[in-house]
């Protein structure tokens, strides 16, 4: 999958990149698969906004993907690779021979007309789904389970994947490309392959009026306001926190450098065998 540059007849096509979406097959989605979405613009129930900065942004439409895949032992065809606006990977109509048709992440080299299935002991092909135990050491796998029969719930953004090393105890140990190795229950499904959309994170965005149409609104840093409005504004000119040294904080009060926010009894925390930060 490439990037696409333009020419710099503009300050914004200077840099901009775009995807060249060779991998996509269709740009019309299969409707029966589609849900309105609405849109809250960050507030909440009552009205207040809750999360700052969302709002406007292009209508969308949200696909209904299997992350379970439990349509086992029925083998399904490619139709098309589609892109969705609401994830960063692409994604895959699947039609199955009883003829139910699924939205399912598109992976890396995954084409129309390829075969796919789920089950207990499948091939071990890209697009296949299996329990963590029949995959072979060293495979790349997406999508995986946490918990049984709950769907996958890891590694399904562009380019993610985890590799298996190791089976012991009825657990799997699944390392990241972050170098985080995690243990997951042996009996959790997961997909064969990397996701798709790989190039995703190398995509400039280039201009402000790219940035709206995605459903994000302007931000103003904190030590331009005034001191009613955020903990680090006011002062005499540029300062930093109000005339006086201030830690950068949020505007609740909350540490924006270096604080740990991830939960001390955080039930999955038994699971992770080596952190990503050494």
């Amino acid at each position: 999958m490439g990037m696409k540059s333009y020419r710099p007849l503009t300050p914004v096509q200077r840099y901009k990149t775009t995807n060249t979406f060779e991998q996509l097959t269709t740009d019309k989605p299969y409707k029966p698969l589609l849900v309105s979405k609405k849109r809250s613009s960050g507030r909440n129930s009552n009205g207040r906004i809750t999360v700052r900065h969302h709002g406007g942004g292009a209508r969308r439409f949200i696909r209904i993907l299997d992350y379970l895949r439990d349509k086992k032992n029925i083998s399904g065809t490619v139709e098309t690779i589609e892109y969705d606006p609401n994830r960063s990977a692409f994604i895959a109509l699947i039609k199955y021979i009883d003829g139910e048709r699924r939205y399912i992440l598109a992976t890396a080299t995954m084409k129309a007309g390829q075969k796919i299935i789920a089950g207990d002991n499948p091939e071990i092909l890209e697009g296949n789904c299996m329990p963590l135990k029949n995959i072979p050491l060293g495979t790349q796998v997406h999508n995986i389970e946490v918990l049984e029969g709950k769907g996958g719930q890891i590694a399904r953004s562009a380019g993610a994947y985890a590799e298996i090393i190791a089976k012991e105890n009825k657990m799997v140990q699944l390392k990241f490309p972050s170098s985080e190795v995690r243990n997951v229950r042996e009996n959790c499904m997961a997909t064969i392959g990397v996701v798709s959309n790989g190039d995703h994170e190398k995509m400039v965005i280039g201009s402000a009026g790219r940035k709206r149409h995605m459903g994000f609104r302007p931000t103003v840093r904190g030590v331009v306001m005034n001191p009613v409005d955020h903990p680090m504004g006011g002062g005499e000119g540029k300062s930093k926190g109000g005339g006086g040294w201030h830690h950068p904080v949020s505007p609740w009060g909350q540490k924006a450098k270096g604080l740990k926010t991830r939960k001390k009894r955080k039930l999955s925390s038994k699971y992770i065998v080596r952190r990503r930060t050494k």
